[in-house]
């Protein structure tokens, strides 16, 4: 594991100082270069994209990486290291990037949508977007959870997905709303997978939070 996590950015096009953040986390056995594909089909020019390698290498795989097992013999094992590891990464982005995490949004898919709500409800963000996701086991505790008004959540997710079934996005929605959380919530006709059309509902959600 690092003791820091490896990021690929992408610069606003403008040249000019960042209207805001966009950090993207990928899931289990991708990589950062995976999810940093996906940013020209936001065409969000006056914003920065930031998109972080997580910290342990994938079993299966010489180029994925993990954010923790998901075998059922080590599950969630790393999940605490990695918590801490990107608590920290985006808690320093306001000091290299100028920009506060009320202006930066948390993205993910799968393991990196799970690890967006995660740790994105217990910082000052300015939205959630999670794809394909679904929530840890106790990861809505309170007590961790940052002062309110929580940040909003936009959940997105395939009926025909069979990785992370329907019912872990319903069920994330359902806990989230009961915590005074506000949710978008949309689903689609796809499996596990992100589509352009996704994308558009995405910006026009961070158009919205970050005004």
């Amino acid at each position: 594991m690092t003791n820091s996590l490896e990021f690929i950015t992408v610069p606003p096009k403008t040249g000019q100082a960042p209207k805001g953040l966009i950090v993207t986390l990928h899931g289990w056995g991708a990589n950062a270069e995976d999810v940093a594909s996906l940013s020209p089909f936001l065409n969000l020019p006056d914003y920065q994209f930031l998109f972080p390698n997580a910290p342990f290498p994938y079993a299966y795989s010489s180029v994925g990486r993990a954010w923790y097992d998901l075998r059922a013999e080590n599950m969630y094992q790393g999940l605490k290291e990695s918590r801490s590891l990107l608590t920290d990464w985006l808690q320093s982005l306001e000091g290299s990037t100028g920009v506060p995490l009320s202006r930066t949004i948390l993205s993910g898919f799968s393991q990196g949508g799970a690890m967006t709500l995660d740790v994105g409800l217990k910082l000052p963000t300015a939205g959630l977007v999670v794809m394909s996701g679904y929530l840890h086991p106790g990861a809505a505790d309170v007590e961790a959870f940052h002062a309110p008004p929580l940040p909003p959540v936009f959940i997105m997710h395939g009926r025909q997905d069979t990785v992370v079934p329907l019912q872990a996005a319903l069920s994330a929605r359902e806990t989230l709303e009961s915590l005074g959380v506000t949710v978008k919530y949309q689903e689609f006709d796809m499996g596990h997978e992100i589509r352009p059309d996704m994308l558009e509902l995405f910006k026009n959600f961070l158009l919205n939070v970050i005004p």
